[in-house]
């Protein structure tokens, strides 16, 4: 069973990429139907307690909950875009650096990382070197995409590590729907100030939004949550990279899209590096993005 619910997560954000894409719709709005919708599918499941610990939490508590739920909400404003401008292999991968940029962080504050470790975030950089490349041949928009993309997952790595903090003293479920919410505000308000439309969308588009929320949401995250009780932090950190080749599988066949073969050269080595940080890094307790 466990397997069976590991294989329907990983297909489940694996799906996140394509549809997004695939989405008729602004970025900024697809972030916040995602985030907006997914609070309002979490608040049913929040009870006493929660309410109990969020009225507890103390100001530095609130501050760092805030700086969460901004760097979720730049991190889907910039990977979303960067779907919309580069091939989702090349996207999927590039966000996926939040692992790196995570050690790189810790590294600024004096936590050193293991040799292998290093020798790892090496071999996923020559990768991104290689997609951006490949993409730097194609066009212009192509790279800015890849860079959006890395926007995405250091603003990701942020967000994991803020949660971390909060994760000490808040449930899952008070930590996400308000995190959530938090992200939903300020995108909304991004989709305000930029005069986003937010409505007018084709049935399409909105099975796509709402089909992303489910998907990723719900029998993605959810579902790693719920493993993570009878699963280690370094399995289901794995088994989130997994991400990557499903959401390239995914798109070749529902989007069409074909990227050059230096592309999945450059995502072979960004998984293979990864691996090895994932493996060799200590592992701390895992906060799922998204």
């Amino acid at each position: 069973m466990n397997a069976f619910l590991a294989l329907v997560a990983i297909l489940g954000v694996s799906a996140s990429g394509p549809l997004m894409a695939g989405a008729s719709a602004p970025a900024l709005a697809i972030g916040f139907w995602r985030n907006a919708l997914g609070t309002l599918a979490i608040v049913p499941f929040t009870g006493a307690s929660a309410r109990a610990e969020l009225t507890a939490m103390d100001r530095r508590g609130w501050q760092t909950t805030a700086f969460a739920g901004v760097m979720l909400a730049i991190h889907f404003g910039t990977w979303i875009t960067a779907l919309k401008m580069t091939s989702v292999a090349a996207a999927t991968a590039m966000v996926s650096m939040q692992v790196v940029f995570v050690v790189v962080i810790d590294r600024l504050r004096g936590v050193r990382a293991p040799g292998a470790v290093l020798g790892g975030m090496g071999l996923a950089i020559i990768g991104v070197l290689i997609i951006t490349g490949v993409d730097f041949q194609l066009s212009a928009r192509a790279v800015t995409g890849d860079l959006l993309a890395l926007a995405g997952g250091l603003t990701a790595a942020l967000y994991l590590m803020a949660g971390s903090r909060v994760r000490e003293r808040l449930s899952t479920t008070s930590y996400t729907v308000t995190c959530y919410g938090i992200c939903a505000v300020v995108l909304g308000l991004a989709c305000v100030v930029a005069q986003v439309e937010l409505v007018s969308f084709s049935g399409r588009t909105w099975a796509a939004i709402i089909g992303v929320t489910i998907t990723a949401q719900l029998l993605g995250h959810s579902v790693l949550n719920h493993l993570l009780a009878v699963m280690s932090p370094g399995v289901i950190s794995l088994l989130l990279l997994l991400e990557v080749p499903g959401a390239a599988l995914l798109a070749g066949i529902f989007l069409g899209q074909t990227p050059p073969l230096g592309v999945y050269a450059g995502l072979a080595l960004i998984l293979s590096g990864l691996v090895v940080v994932v493996l060799r890094r200590p592992q701390p307790d895992v906060v799922l993005a998204e």
